[in-house]
């Protein structure tokens, strides 16, 4: 069980690291990475930068639930309202 969860965490932390990676490529008009986080931590949008890149963890939870993975699907879950949360107070603070 525990161990179920912890895979679900880490499908989603790697989704959306790929989500923020195509997030940048995508927004980041040819430039390369890490000068688009820059570009954007200090315009004050990384965070809704972070939450673009969450959207892959939908399809990660989705698959899980099909598949009747509940626990993976709750790590999934679980890394997505810790990463809603750490932008919200990452914004305000």
């Amino acid at each position: 069980m525990k161990k179920e969860l912890l895979i679900g965490v880490v499908v989603g932390l790697i989704a959306n690291v790929i989500g923020l990676y195509f997030a940048t490529s995508f927004l980041g008009n040819g430039e390369d990475v890490v000068s688009v986080l820059k570009a954007a931590s200090s315009e004050g949008f990384l965070g809704k930068l972070i939450s673009l890149g969450a959207i892959l963890n939908l399809l990660a939870f989705f698959v899980f639930i099909k598949k009747r993975q509940d626990y993976r699907a709750r790590g999934v879950l679980l890394i997505t309202i810790i990463i809603a949360v750490s932008t919200f107070v990452f914004k305000f603070i």
